[in-house]
């Protein structure tokens, strides 16, 4: 006799595990399934986390470099690569087992093995012995996630050419890397590699570094990490890569159609990612998809198939963790008759590196195409008391506020603690507030948030820098 579910949710990572942590809180028998062998996805496993850890970790190691300019004398730093490998295995650790006892405590049935369909209400669990258990359930939330996108005819062996999964876990520090796809993951991982003594080149096929983000803060990003030693070869295309015995060789045109061979140690590949469905076996029942192999899915995140739904990185919209841990909150309460919804509008992204960088909202560009017409608003922390007081004041906060209301439609910030900055804007634009609002809520000084306050008053030019009088940031007129 096969075990019957109300819901079963296949994928274990961010999304996965909180929707059914949810529905089991709303009283649904749930069960949940995943194939890696541990819960939290590729954020918590091979993501997220541990990119944290790492990134964390190397700053620290750079900081400590320094530390006699500080006043701080320590003696020679030594790198231990290993321990720091230890340390961010045990962080992973620690957090997935924490996802398993969230599963026990919410009474969610967890099942490890590879999920796919048989019919619209069997489901297939295979597990790492071949053996085959199938289940019954009412209805399905598909959350499998997404996975590296190499280069055509390239492959990853994780040693010498890696996706972000090899880049965590590599066993010795290299001489060079070059990091293919100047996006997020690709410099928040060049970054780590970088502080720890490797020459890291990035090979962009683009004008800009993280294409999609507000420009003016994308220019000052790739001009900080140039300062930082990271190279930068844009508007140039990968013809190729062979290995040998000393690692590999990446060819390039740039764009004048000069050809240089790069010579290195490591290939870090990081031109995107792709929904992870191919062992859904969605053919079977007919789901349907989109050009980009992503999961066609309504308002509430139902598919063409009336009891199968689907979040996260297999549908429509940016691949984030917190973007399919908010989809897999509302797709759990619209089952149960509730009204789950996520405000696209207001999801905010973070590239973890030092200084950080965060948006939200629309950027300079989209306003532009949109024929919007706003005000700009911006401030530098080399005129925050707090920056300046612990050396981090590189970079700033730019506010966008609508010219007749202003109302806040994006922000976006390079600097100290910007990935906490910015759920300040994030709240004021789930609340419909202007800038104004912003600026007339006090903030702790000397705090990093009073850049936040400051760029508001400057979308009105009602700055006042309190530590950096003579400070003058280039004028964007107003549009």
């Amino acid at each position: 006799m096969l075990d019957k579910f109300q819901v079963v949710v296949i994928g274990g990572g961010p999304g996965g595990y909180v929707c059914a942590i949810r529905l089991a809180q709303l009283g649904f028998k749930t069960a949940c399934i995943e194939s890696r062998g541990s819960l939290g996805g590729t954020c918590l496993n091979v993501g997220c986390i541990p990119s944290k850890n790492l990134l964390n970790i190397s700053e620290n190691y750079y900081k400590a470099q320094n530390f006699s300019k500080l006043g701080i004398e320590v003696g020679e730093v030594k790198l231990n690569l290993q321990k720091m490998m230890k340390n961010k295995d045990k962080a992973v650790t620690v957090l997935t087992k924490g996802v398993e006892f969230l599963f026990k405590k919410n009474k969610v049935t967890y099942f490890k093995g590879i999920g796919s369909f048989k019919s619209g209400n069997k489901i297939s669990i295979l597990d790492d012995q071949k053996k085959e258990t199938v289940i019954e359930t009412e209805k399905t939330v598909i959350s499998t996630g997404s996975v590296p996108v190499s280069l055509p005819g390239i492959e990853f062996d994780e040693k010498i050419i890696v996706s972000s999964t090899g880049a965590l876990t590599l066993e010795a520090v290299p001489k060079k890397m070059v990091v293919v796809g100047g996006g997020y993951i690709g410099l928040e991982m060049g970054s780590v590699w970088s502080r720890l003594g490797t020459e890291v080149h990035v090979v962009e096929f683009l004008e800009n570094i993280t294409p999609g983000m507000d420009r003016e803060v994308s220019m000052e990003f790739m001009k900080i990490l140039k300062k930082q030693g990271i190279n930068f070869h844009m508007q140039t295309k990968v013809e190729g890569i062979k290995k040998n015995t000393n690692g590999a060789v990446v060819s390039t045109t740039d764009k004048d159609g000069k050809k240089i061979d790069f010579d290195c140690d490591v290939v870090l590949i990081s031109v995107g990612r792709k929904p992870n469905t191919a062992d859904l076996n969605l053919e079977t029942i007919g789901v349907e998809r989109d050009e980009k192999k992503r999961i066609k899915t309504d308002k509430k995140y139902q598919t063409n198939i009336k009891n199968i739904y689907a979040i996260g990185d297999v549908i429509e919209g940016p691949m984030l963790a917190h973007k399919a841990e908010d989809e897999g909150i509302a797709v759990a309460e619209n089952i149960a008759g509730q009204s789950g919804h996520v405000n696209y509008d207001t999801i905010p992204g973070v590239v973890y590196t030092s200084p950080e960088v965060a948006s939200i909202g629309k950027t300079e560009e989209q306003l532009k195409e949109a024929n919007i017409k706003y005000r700009i608003g911006k401030f530098s922390f080399m005129a925050n008391s707090r920056a300046k007081a612990i050396d981090e004041a590189e970079g700033f906060v730019k506010i966008l506020a609508d010219e007749v209301t202003d109302k806040v439609l994006g922000a976006h910030i390079i600097g100290p603690h910007a990935g906490e900055l910015i759920a300040e804007i994030g709240v004021a634009m789930e609340f419909g507030a202007s800038a104004e609002d912003v600026a007339r809520t006090c903030h702790a000084h000397p705090t990093f948030s009073e850049a936040v306050k400051e760029a508001a008053l400057s979308v009105d030019k009602r700055a006042i820098p309190v530590s950096y009088t003579h400070l003058t940031l280039p004028t964007t007129p107003y549009v």
